[in-house]
């Protein structure tokens, strides 16, 4: 890809550097089906083909693992399920005999996104389906009297693992809907409404996000960069 994206009329996307926003694309969606990474929250049913006993349905723990019989902890966030089911095998090699593995995802619980800053209720909420920022907004009780709807953050780890931002004037779509072109969110996404304007991004990294978000958010945004999201 070699453009930025556009996400409406109301929108500021320049990618800005800094140290925790480097210069890199934002990728609109796109329109193809990306391959599905298991996170923490999702359950997967691990099946065994040749040895029914060892089948059994595991929540992804905190830290992104499952943990299974003679093999103990196996990474799966940021994994697909083939990639998991690979790993499987490669691990019960030295177990069973021509281990058969399948790996099937059965709850999607890491469908969540969270809305800060300016809102009657912050929090984390579920991700209904294809809704935009205006909406999660709504969802979490609307803005405070104090609230900068002008300037209201939406971060997002990419799938290359780089963390991007854009400003969305939010207050343009609610003044007149030909403007309300705002990009769908995707699970993880983190909206901040702040009280006055984002001046400095690198300040408002430190002092808000990096020590607000709930612990499945902080991981998935580790700021080093070495999880892949989508």
């Amino acid at each position: 890809m070699t453009s930025a994206l556009i996400l409406g009329a109301c929108q500021n996307v320049t990618p800005v550097s800094s140290e925790y926003f480097p210069v890199a694309q934002w990728r609109h969606e796109d329109g193809q089906d990306q391959p599905y990474l298991l996170a923490p929250g999702d359950t997967v049913a691990v099946v065994f083909h040749t040895v029914p006993e060892l089948n059994r349905d595991l929540r992804i723990a905190p830290d992104g693992s499952i943990t299974l019989p003679y093999v103990g902890a196996v990474q799966a966030s940021a994994r697909t399920p083939d990639e998991v089911q690979s790993e499987l095998v490669r691990a019960y090699a030295g177990e069973l005999r021509n281990p058969q593995v399948d790996v099937i995802p059965v709850a999607f619980d890491s469908q969540k996104i969270f809305v800060g800053g300016e809102v009657q209720t912050p929090g984390m909420m579920d991700l209904p389906g294809q809704i935009d920022p205006l909406q999660a907004v709504i969802m979490a009780g609307g803005f405070t009297d104090r609230a900068q709807p002008r300037q209201v953050a939406l971060m997002r780890r990419m799938p290359g693992g780089e963390l991007m931002t854009a400003v969305i004037d939010i207050n343009s779509g609610l003044n007149d809907p030909r403007l309300a072109d705002f990009t769908p969110l995707r699970r993880f996404d983190v909206i901040y409404v702040p009280r006055s304007a984002i001046a400095e991004e690198n300040l408002f990294m430190e002092q808000w996000f990096r020590s607000s978000l709930p612990i499945d958010f902080s991981l998935y945004y580790d700021l080093s960069g070495d999880i892949r999201g989508r």
